[in-house]
């Protein structure tokens, strides 16, 4: 699983271009080229990531995406036509992990896999060694379950979400720039067109709702980033 990289995409002569570089990138990689075959794939193979373009034969991007988040918590980098800004959006918000439009040099979507695996693994490590539990208000993240709890109510997040989310707990009452959230949670450097975090930040409000006492619980601070407020009360 650590290096399988599943390809959906109906342009062949790409995932051939894709395939030669994750290669010798030390992948293995499979690909597939319509979406129901994607959202089957997707679904019950064992991946590291998936990287899905959003025009599909038989059925699109997005359906394929929303599928295989039924069953599987697994990075998603999705490929958009180069201007279509609310198909990046919509990707974000149903749980792609970062995206990239088209036409793209195949390096950068290597760094971006690259990116997305590494900041996985480390918070994964990260987590199983130190194994600290971070508490604020109703809220327990345990990195080394890579689990979040709202009460009694398990909450399901994205890879990068959970890493959002771990960043603002960490430093909980703090502002957190947008480039550092960027650079720690995507591992690369936010450009002012990406819009990317703004994104997953939403997302994680959806999720999570307001706080016990109906007040925000993640604050825009315009210009700089954003802050988790602390409970009132609480140290």
């Amino acid at each position: 699983m650590e290096n399988r990289i599943l390809v959906i995409d109906d342009d062949r002569e790409l995932c051939g271009l894709l395939e030669e570089y994750l290669v010798a990138e030390g992948f293995a990689v499979e690909s597939v080229h319509t979406g129901p075959q994607g959202a089957e794939q997707g679904s019950q193979g064992n991946y590291a990531l998936i990287v899905l373009d959003v025009m599909l034969p038989g059925l699109n991007g997005f359906d394929v995406l929303r599928r295989i988040r039924g069953e599987s918590s697994v990075p998603v980098v999705m490929l958009t036509a180069r201007g279509e800004e609310v198909d990046r959006i919509v990707g974000l918000e149903m749980g792609a992990d970062d995206y990239l439009p088209k036409p793209f040099n195949p390096r950068e979507l290597v760094a971006r896999i690259r990116a997305i695996l590494r900041r996985q693994s480390t918070a994964q490590k990260e987590g199983a060694a130190a194994e600290a539990v971070l508490v604020v208000g109703d809220l327990v993240l345990d990195p080394g379950r890579r689990t979040v709890l709202q009460g009694e109510r398990p909450v399901v997040l994205t890879s990068i979400e959970f890493s959002v989310l771990e960043l603002l707990l960490a430093q909980a009452g703090r502002v957190i720039s947008r480039d550092d959230i960027c650079s720690q949670a995507l591992g690369r450097q936010l450009n002012s067109f990406d819009r990317s975090i703004d994104v997953h930040v939403s997302s994680l409000r959806r999720k999570l709702g307001p706080a016990g006492d109906s007040s925000e619980r993640i604050k825009s601070v315009r210009g700089i980033g954003y802050i988790y407020l602390r409970p009132a009360g609480s140290p």
